[in-house]
């Protein structure tokens, strides 16, 4: 069905800039601000939250840009072993040099990068040399000794005071970094540490957005946020640290709830006094659910989410990137809201269109792979695998002629313009793949597009396929998976390869 909008992002700047100021207020020297979960390009945010900018926390900092430094912070241990950020499929040092260039074009310059847990990792050390000589400020920081059980320790020129201090010079620090564990909190303690020794009275904060504190435990948008992270092992609870000392139900996670008593320890030791918060709760700048105006909206985009994250686990495993436990702890999710992944429109029509391939070419060997994709206004169309070119270059092909109102019997690229690309793979680059991926097919239709009016037709409505609900029976190629990447579909599919060959070329 079309997609219902149902956030409010004018309203959720406006409340969370007020929110953040009066952190400040709180602080007068200055605030480390932690921004949990994705800055730029949150795209889950946008998928739960229907109307949600996936770049609306820029749109707030840009307004604060002339108030803040910001620090970026990745672990070492994730460069050295090549963690994927599954949007965009490039590693997290790739994300980080990204994001860089991201913040540039928005106005804005990442002060320095922190590289946390640093041991000389070689690939972690390559990292740095190579930011350093394209003139970036690159800070390594070790693992705190004595923590997480020996408070003096951690809270000593031993601990935060071994790494180095990290020079900023605006009142509010905002600390980032790609994903979850990169050493934010870290660097935000262990700046407050040599700030309070150089006689500067900084305060912290962390600004979320999941789980949203103010909707209940089992609201579809916080159990979607457990299904992103269950590889973390994420778990919604009542934060009871806040029930206890306000007698308000709020929503937090697991870490953050068992963590706080050494978190708040921690700031107490650092500070000298008392600290004012009471709860993770009350650590967070959270206003996201301010701006949901159509909580049926949210809660439909959630259940489908759910799903999806699901099929990615599955995914995943086939893969070898994750473990039995967590595809099974991602299909508990998805059955504890009662939902199944024939939910999904695209999966059952993909699957139609798989087996209507392999009726049509019964006595032929091979693989069958179906696609779909549901367009803005409702409609679905498939495609199918063939001789001259993928299921989702089928697809693509299929979805613009119908937005473009083109008849089914006309052709947008010539067959020698396809039987050369095929022969560049087969016969020059010496590949064993000879049917046209679709990352080569929207090439190949741009090419035609010179001459043919009715294929450059046809691509303009390219744009339009961004957020439409794609499912293919099969693990995408890299060409398949790059090519729905940058239409910006939403992507899923059967955890099934499409050939029985291990190494595709």
């Amino acid at each position: 069905m079309p997609m219902k909008k149902g956030f409010d992002n004018e309203k959720y700047l406006e409340e969370q800039t007020q929110e953040i100021f009066k952190r400040v207020d709180k602080f007068n020297d200055k605030l480390y601000l932690e921004f949990g979960g994705k800055l730029l390009f949150d795209y889950h945010a946008s998928r739960v939250l229907p109307g949600f900018d996936p770049n609306v926390k820029m749109r707030l900092l840009q307004k604060l840009k002339d108030k803040i430094d910001i620090i970026m912070c990745i672990y070492a241990g994730d460069i050295e072993r090549k963690k994927i950020r599954a949007d965009f499929g490039i590693s997290y040092d790739q994300d980080a040099m990204k994001t860089i260039d991201d913040f540039k074009e928005w106005g804005m310059d990442i002060t320095s990068v922190v590289i946390t847990r640093y041991e000389e990792q070689p690939s972690a050390k390559a990292f740095k040399t190579k930011l350093e000589r394209r003139g970036v400020k690159v800070y390594t920081h070790k693992f705190t000794k004595g923590y997480p059980t020996d408070v003096d320790l951690i809270v000593s020129d031993e601990g935060y005071g071994a790494n180095p201090f990290i020079e900023t010079s605006k009142p509010i620090v905002i600390v980032t970094g790609p994903g979850p564990g990169s050493g934010k909190l870290a660097t935000c303690l262990s700046q407050l540490y040599h700030e309070y020794k150089n006689g500067v009275k900084a305060g912290y904060a962390k600004f979320e957005t999941f789980p949203i504190w103010n909707l209940p435990l089992k609201h579809k948008v916080n159990i979607a946020y457990e299904a992103a992270t269950v590889d973390l092992k994420d778990v919604n609870l009542i934060d009871h640290h806040h029930l206890e000392a306000y007698n308000e139900k709020t929503v937090n996670y697991n870490r953050d709830i068992d963590a706080f008593p050494l978190l708040r320890r921690i700031i107490e030791k650092i500070t000298g006094k008392e600290s004012f918060y009471k709860s993770p709760t009350d650590m967070g700048v959270n206003r996201a659910g301010s701006g949901i105006y159509d909580d049926d909206a949210t809660q439909h985009a959630s259940h489908h989410e759910i799903i999806r994250r699901y099929l990615r686990s599955a995914c995943e495993y086939a893969l070898g990137l994750i473990d039995q436990e967590t595809v099974e702890r991602s299909m508990l999710i998805m059955n504890n809201i009662g939902a199944k992944i024939e939910d999904r429109n695209v999966l059952v029509e993909a699957r139609k269109a798989s087996e209507e391939a392999e009726q049509s070419n019964k006595g032929e060997n091979g693989i069958y792979c179906g696609a779909a994709i549901e367009l803005m206004d409702g409609t679905i169309i498939t495609g199918k695998n063939s001789r001259l070119m993928h299921a989702s270059a089928s697809l693509v092909i299929n979805a613009v002629k119908h937005l473009a109102g083109i008849p089914d019997n006309i052709h947008l690229i010539p067959q020698n313009v396809i039987d050369a690309i095929s022969s560049l793979n087969k016969d020059i680059l010496k590949g064993k793949v000879v049917s046209l991926d679709l990352e080569e097919i929207m090439i190949a239709m741009s090419v035609s597009a010179i001459t043919n009016p009715t294929a450059a037709t046809a691509i303009k409505h390219l744009k339009d396929l961004a957020r439409c609900e794609v499912h293919i029976t099969h693990i995408p190629s890299p060409g398949d998976e790059v090519g729905m990447r940058k239409l910006g579909v939403h992507l899923t599919s059967d955890p099934v390869f499409s050939s029985k060959n291990l190494f595709i070329s």
